[in-house]
């Protein structure tokens, strides 16, 4: 099971959203590349891929990363925001940059040896689609390896603005038991399917949506608020932020999906 599809952001809007964020992404990414960084680690010993795709690669990064963890593999990277490509493209590496959608996936069966997926799975509605198509295209033995997140996340920020008006203000992500039974049900063997949270503080609320918004990742969320959001409910909502704030600023926490599945 997952959330109906009317409870998840568009991809229309999601890839539009990226694509403008795609400039100032890479500044305000630190939360993305620790994840990326901890799920690359997962995969430390294993037999070196012929081919490896980096799927929602973003500004490609993990792409520049893979690349260098292992020089004789061919990169294929795939996003589904053309700004976010073409921005990867102009910072070079050795990956050939596809549009793509991880439900449709651009690529032959039995094509490539590891699937990383760093942090862009969470905007995909049917995610048991996303295990089926990495089952397609993954040679056997080949692997799939995933950050993604899950309810929890942000729910500061959920929080505050339920407290100030009820409304709709912060992205949605599936639930972690979601995560298992769609991993269980894959045909995939389970490696690794954990969820580790993660604080952020920060000084201030408009810090984090500063951030959230330079991410491209502020509210995409079917019914979310139209127009400018008022000023005495925003204020009421950084009143209620201000209940959580800690020694070391308002924290933000992100629950982390952190998979590894085998093709067998």
């Amino acid at each position: 099971m997952h959330e109906p599809t009317s409870a998840l952001p568009n991809k229309r809007q999601v890839a539009a959203s990226f694509s403008r964020a795609a400039p100032t992404y890479d500044s305000v990414a630190g939360l993305q590349r620790d994840v990326g960084d901890h799920l690359l680690a997962l995969l430390e010993g294993i037999e070196p891929p012929g081919q490896w795709l980096d799927l929602g690669s973003g500004t490609g990064h993990f792409s520049r990363a893979l690349a260098q963890h292992w020089p004789a593999a061919r990169g294929v990277a795939v996003d589904i925001a053309e700004g976010m490509l073409r921005y990867a493209r102009s910072q070079g590496g050795a990956a050939w940059h596809v549009a793509g959608d991880a439900e449709h996936l651009p690529l032959k069966a039995g094509s490539v040896d590891l699937m990383f997926s760093s942090l862009a799975l969470q905007w995909c509605d049917d995610f048991a689609q996303v295990l089926a198509e990495a089952s397609r295209v993954l040679t056997t033995g080949g692997r799939f390896a995933f950050a993604s997140l899950c309810t929890g996340t942000l729910g500061e920020l959920r929080q505050s603005w339920e407290a100030a008006d009820g409304q709709v203000h912060v992205n949605r992500f599936r639930r972690f038991e979601d995560y298992q039974q769609a991993c269980a049900n894959s045909g995939l063997q389970v490696q690794t399917l954990v969820c580790r949270p993660r604080v952020l503080h920060y000084p201030d609320v408009r810090s984090l949506t500063h951030e959230l918004k330079a991410l491209g990742a502020h509210n995409l969320n079917p019914g979310r608020p139209g127009g400018l959001t008022g000023r005495a409910r925003l204020t009421a909502m950084m009143a209620a932020y201000e209940t959580f704030r800690q020694p070391t600023g308002l924290p933000a926490t992100y629950q982390v999906v952190y998979g590894v599945l085998n093709k067998q």
